[in-house]
């Protein structure tokens, strides 16, 4: 499954893609469209097919998941 991760400030985003790289995940950081957030504006796109809570990270804001061209929100910070 394809995911995008928000975040609240661009080193946390930078943070997350470190961490994904050294689990040995493919990631891309990419600008996240404004529909999605107004925090820091870049986000981690990645797939990952395990339970997505054992990859949540405390910089993270939201989490959605990319199907059909939409995009489910599936994780937000509470």
């Amino acid at each position: 499954m394809k995911y995008i991760a928000v975040f609240f400030t661009h080193s946390g985003a930078v943070k997350y893609n470190r961490f994904l790289v050294k689990s040995g995940m493919c990631s891309e950081m990419m600008p996240v469209p404004r529909k999605l957030s107004s925090n820091c504006g870049i986000g981690v796109k990645f797939s990952y097919e395990g339970d997505i809570s054992s990859i949540v990270t405390e910089e993270i804001e939201k989490i959605f998941l990319m199907e059909d061209n939409t995009h489910k929100e599936i994780y937000s910070c509470e």
